[in-house]
């Protein structure tokens, strides 16, 4: 049991830092600082939200968050164009309007894998 919670904060971490550097280290065009900050702390919460099997909708974000709709799509967009999350259009809950879901691509994950299971060169 400690053994899984040990791989489960393992890839918490592992998570994180990656995000943190594709973020931090690839700014985009006219952004600010404070808005790669807002990424990188929305990022870590829809990990939480995608560990919980809960849907990454822009209601479900708002409702965790506190944000506005308008601040979490926001910070979205930039997520969505820098490929560190999908964006797909599915019908809303009442099935007559539309709804925006996201997901973290597979290519992250296996990135994060590949990386864990290259050898580590000694000092």
């Amino acid at each position: 049991m400690v053994s899984r919670a040990l791989d489960s904060s393992w890839r918490a971490l592992s998570f994180t830092a990656f995000v943190m550097r594709e973020i931090m280290d690839n700014p985009l065009e006219d952004e600010t600082a404070s808005s790669r900050l807002k990424q990188v702390g929305l990022m870590s919460v829809l990990y939480c939200m995608h560990v919980g099997n809960q849907p990454l909708t822009l209601a479900a974000i708002t409702a965790e968050t506190g944000l506005t709709r308008g601040g979490v799509y926001e910070t979205i967009a930039c997520l969505v164009k820098r490929r560190l999350l999908d964006e797909v259009e599915v019908r809303n809950t009442l099935g007559r309007g539309k709804a925006r879901r996201f997901s973290i691509p597979e290519t992250i994950f296996e990135q994060i894998r590949q990386f864990e299971r290259s050898p580590r060169k000694e000092k």
